[in-house]
C-alpha cells in the first residue's frame, strides 16, 4: 500500500501530515501510525495529522503523538495542517476547524520574510500555582517549571522525574523548564507520547507565557517565545476567571512531500 504524504513544520516541531479527506487512513493502527513516525525507519516526525472532512467546519484535525497514539492537542501541529489546507486550497486566509479539544480559529499573518499563521487556543480558567511551578491544561496538559539556567540543564532527566511521578505516571503530562530574559521567554520541553525533549511546543509555549504571567513576571497581554527551534508569540487577554481569547502565532512551512509503501 503506498501513502502520500507531506511534511511541516512549526519552530522545530515536525509533522507528517496526511490528506485524508476521503476517510481511507486507518487511524486505529498504532503499530503504522508509529512506523511513519519513527525517524530511521519511517518518514520521521513528533507527530502524525490527519486532515479529514468535518460537516460545519473547513476541516478535522486529527492528531497522533510518535507513539503511535492518538493525543490531546497540538499547537504547533494546528498550526502547521492550517498552512497544510491552505496550500492545497481547502481554506484561505482563514478558517475554523475541529480539534480534539474543540473548534480553533485560525488566520494567515502576511511578514515581510513570509507567512505566519495565528491560532486561537481554548480559553485557560484553571491554573494550579506551586513552589516553582505552575500546572494547567492549554488543550494538552503542561508542568511548567522556573528554571534560571537552561543551556546548562538536564531536561531529560528533570522532565521524567515530574512526568514519571506518582501524580502524573497514568496518564503523562509534558513538563516544560523557562526563564524570562529581557522580555523574551526562553523555554525547553519534554513532551509525552515523544518521551523526549522537542524543539518547540505550541500548547506548551502558550502555558509557559500564561505561567509567567499568572506569577507577575512580566506585564501586559503579549511576549515573544524562543524555543530552541525558532520564535513564537503568545498574545492573550485576562479575565477575572483566568484567560481567553489567547492567540499562538508562528511560523508554519512546509518540508517536503512524499509517498512511502507499507
Amino acid at each position: 500500500m503506498e501513502i502520500n504524504f507531506y511534511k511541516y513544520q512549526g519552530a522545530g516541531n515536525d509533522f507528517v501530515i496526511i490528506d485524508d479527506r476521503e476517510g481511507k487512513f486507518d487511524g486505529s493502527n498504532t503499530k503504522l501510525v508509529k512506523f511513519l513516525c519513527d525517524r530511521r525507519f519511517g518518514i520521521g516526525g513528533d507527530g502524525l495529522m490527519l486532515l479529514r472532512n468535518k460537516k460545519d467546519f473547513d476541516f478535522e484535525m486529527v492528531y497522533y503523538n510518535s507513539d503511535g497514539n492518538e493525543s490531546s492537542m497540538c499547537g504547533n501541529g494546528g498550526r502547521c495542517i492550517v498552512a497544510f489546507a491552505k496550500d492545497i486550497a481547502v481554506v484561505g486566509e482563514s478558517c475554523c476547524f475541529l480539534a480534539v479539544d474543540g473548534p480553533h480559529e485560525a488566520n494567515i499573518i502576511n511578514l515581510d520574510d513570509g507567512e505566519w499563521v495565528s491560532l486561537k487556543m481554548i480559553d485557560v480558567q484553571d491554573i494550579e500555582k506551586g513552589p516553582g511551578y505552575c500546572f494547567m491544561d492549554t488543550g494538552s496538559p503542561h508542568y511548567v517549571a522556573f528554571e534560571s539556567n537552561l543551556k546548562k540543564f538536564d531536561i531529560i532527566q528533570k522532565a521524567r522525574d515530574i512526568r514519571y511521578n506518582g501524580r502524573f505516571k497514568e496518564e503523562g503530562t509534558n513538563v516544560n523548564f523557562i526563564s524570562l530574559e529581557n522580555d523574551t521567554l526562553h523555554i525547553r520541553t519534554y513532551e509525552r507520547g515523544v518521551e523526549d525533549e522537542t524543539l518547540a511546543c505550541g500548547t506548551g509555549v502558550t502555558a509557559a507565557v500564561l505561567a509567567a504571567h499568572a506569577t507577575g513576571q512580566f506585564k501586559g497581554d503579549q511576549l515573544e517565545v524562543k524555543a530552541l527551534g525558532g520564535d513564537l508569540k503568545v498574545k492573550f487577554e485576562q479575565t477575572n476567571n483566568g484567560y481567553e481569547n489567547i492567540w499562538l502565532e508562528g511560523p508554519a512551512e512546509y518540508v517536503f512531500k512524499g509517498s512511502i509503501h507499507v
